[in-house]
């Protein structure tokens, strides 16, 4: 980095701490675990009707930076404070992810997963990879939700599964059982678009050459 950045560079660095620790702060004055997934929607609820820009606890501060490092921010992205995550993110520690992890999009979530061969074997779902190492759990319209969660109980009954798979199993399982049974929360079955090749297409041949 230019040595004319570095000031900017030490700024961003600040700015993320600040954020980090006014987060922890809410919480921690409303009587809430700061790590817990409770402790993100108190903090969210204090900015209501504002789409949340993050899935972790986050506080809108103020801050000056110099007019060079905002121009490098800008150039990560338009948005100043995802700018800022993303320069600092490769020196935040990385938090271990839970087996079955709720991404929310909106008013929805969806539920990612580490690849589990377990997981399509005994309960015929399909596992669509994504970019961050996880994927989403896909199903046709052979298999109903009811069926797939039936399935992992199954599976969990089974006492030959493995220690593993029956964290990751139990821990899906869990989010199914929260939704169908707690309030304002309804499971719903979406289907999504694949392209699968049948086969491969034949290369064309040349033309041979003529005989003379």
């Amino acid at each position: 980095m230019p040595k004319r950045y570095r000031k900017g560079a030490v700024a961003v660095m600040a700015a993320a701490t600040l954020m980090a620790s006014s987060a922890v702060g809410a919480a921690s004055k409303l009587g809430v675990d700061p790590g817990s997934s409770h402790a993100a929607g108190v903090i969210a609820a204090t900015r209501r009707g504002r789409p949340r820009k993050f899935s972790r606890p986050s506080s809108a501060v103020t801050l000056t930076l110099p007019h060079d490092v905002i121009a490098v921010l800008n150039s990560i992205d338009a948005d100043l404070s995802r700018a800022v995550v993303r320069a600092i993110q490769p020196l935040v520690p990385e938090a271990p992810r839970a087996l079955a992890h709720l991404a929310p999009y909106g008013s929805r979530a969806v539920i990612s997963v580490p690849p589990n061969r377990a997981l399509r074997d005994r309960t015929g779902a399909e596992l669509v990879p994504l970019s961050d190492g996880r994927a989403l759990i896909s199903f046709d319209d052979r298999l109903t939700i009811p069926q797939f969660e039936l399935r992992l109980r199954d599976a969990l009954a089974d006492p030959t599964l493995g220690d593993d798979d029956r964290a990751m199993f139990e821990a899906v399982a869990e989010i199914l059982k929260n939704a169908r049974t707690g309030d304002g929360v309804e499971l719903r079955q979406r289907s999504i678009i694949v392209l699968e090749r049948t086969r491969r297409s034949a290369r064309p041949s040349r033309p041979g050459r003529a005989k003379t």
